[in-house]
């Protein structure tokens, strides 16, 4: 068995010399498949769910040429890697449809802090009941997805003591999420929330992992992992994915895997516990000294990852998709790109001329994958 995927990248817009400038308005016009967002300097477009890894590949690859030639037509565009305004502009939001009142109610309640670029991958599970404790136990893990995909150390020219600056201050909402225990708890916690305020709608949840479905909270299908910082690198994306499927496998496969029976901790402190790994891979990605869920040991990010890449190996090999897991050692290896970026800062190259060139990288790694490995597909 494998499950269905997909998903959803935002992706900021602007010039070669890393200025992001706001074109989402013309963007989502001109083009098919493309979303605003609250903010016009970023745009975001969705992948069809698919059961098999090539045809994701090209699902992430095509839609981002045809935005490059469109952004090519309109003058001197490209698009820029990173999930925050690295160079600057992180003191203004500007707004992509003004007569939005949801959008009012995000810029007046959150301002620039949710004016970022990310990664959101949905994985398909149809029972309610196995997609809840799923769930409960990817929300103990994200930390580690964050680990390995954090590419946001820079804001406004500056380092900011963060790998991932975006989780480091996005506004998690509500407050204070939960572990559901069942279905029918996750749809009183949501219609508690809605009638409270504190959620404005259903999309309103903005935590680490969500259910996610055609009719919320009552009709879900899919694990919504939303923790991720933008992995421009599809190879890299299609590892991280591959790692949270073969786990979610595993999970699946066994019904003991729960953190609400396997850990020596209660849900309330397990909420805690996690929030705290979240800010530690927020902070040093890979390096964070994390707690594990089941009984509260240290151990630091890249080794946990490590130990579930040996753990879940076997079923991804079982289902076929075990060469797209193994570039996650290349991750572990060299560092995610807020680890690379950091380090060519370190050396003395400043946050500008970092980002030019990963905005040249990113292009370049898109025509080598398209020309090797989705030229037959692109057409």
């Amino acid at each position: 068995m494998v499950l269905l995927k997909g998903f959803e990248i935002e992706i900021y817009t602007g010039t070669p010399q890393g200025e992001i400038v706001g074109l989402s308005d013309k963007i989502v016009a001109a083009l098919d498949g493309f979303m605003r967002e609250p903010d016009s300097r970023n745009v975001e477009y969705i992948t069809q769910p698919s059961h098999n890894y090539e045809n994701l590949l090209c699902a992430l690859l095509r839609p981002r040429r045809e935005l490059r030639n469109y952004l090519n037509r309109l003058g001197d565009y490209t698009l820029i890697p990173g999930s925050t305004l690295s160079l600057g502009g992180g003191d203004r939001f500007l707004r992509s449809d003004p007569a939005n009142p949801y959008h009012d109610y995000i810029e007046n309640t959150y301002g620039t802090k949710v004016v970022t670029a990310s990664v959101h991958i949905n994985i398909g599970i149809s029972d309610p009941e196995v997609l809840m404790r799923a769930c409960r136990a990817i929300r103990m893990e994200a930390p580690l997805f964050l680990a390995l995909s954090a590419s946001s150390p820079f804001l406004d020219g500056k380092t900011t003591g963060y790998h991932s600056t975006r989780w480091g201050v996005f506004p998690q909402t509500p407050s204070h999420v939960p572990l559901f225990a069942s279905h029918a708890d996750h749809i009183q916690w949501v219609e508690d929330q809605l009638l409270a305020g504190t959620m404005q709608n259903v999309r309103h949840l903005w935590a680490s992992v969500r259910p996610n479905g055609d009719r919320r909270p009552y009709d879900l299908n899919r694990l919504e992992l939303r923790i991720c910082d933008l992995v421009t690198d599809p190879i890299a994306l299609l590892a991280i994915t591959a790692l949270l499927e073969a786990r979610l496998l595993q999970i699946i496969e066994n019904p003991s895997i729960d953190p609400l029976t396997q850990s020596t901790f209660s849900a309330e402190e397990l909420v805690t516990l996690t929030a705290d790994n979240e800010a530690a891979a927020a902070a040093s990605s890979l390096d964070a000294q994390l707690r594990h869920w089941q009984d509260g040991r240290s151990i630091v990010a890249r080794d946990w990852i490590a130990e579930m890449y040996q753990d879940v190996w076997a079923i991804a090999k079982q289902q076929g998709f075990s060469c797209f897991l193994s570039p996650l050692h290349k991750i572990l290896r060299e560092g995610n790109e807020a680890q690379q970026w950091l380090q060519l800062h370190a050396v003395g190259f400043d946050t500008h001329r970092v980002i030019t060139q990963a905005i040249i990288a990113t292009q370049e790694r898109e025509i080598e994958l398209e020309d090797k490995l989705c030229s037959s597909l692109l057409g």
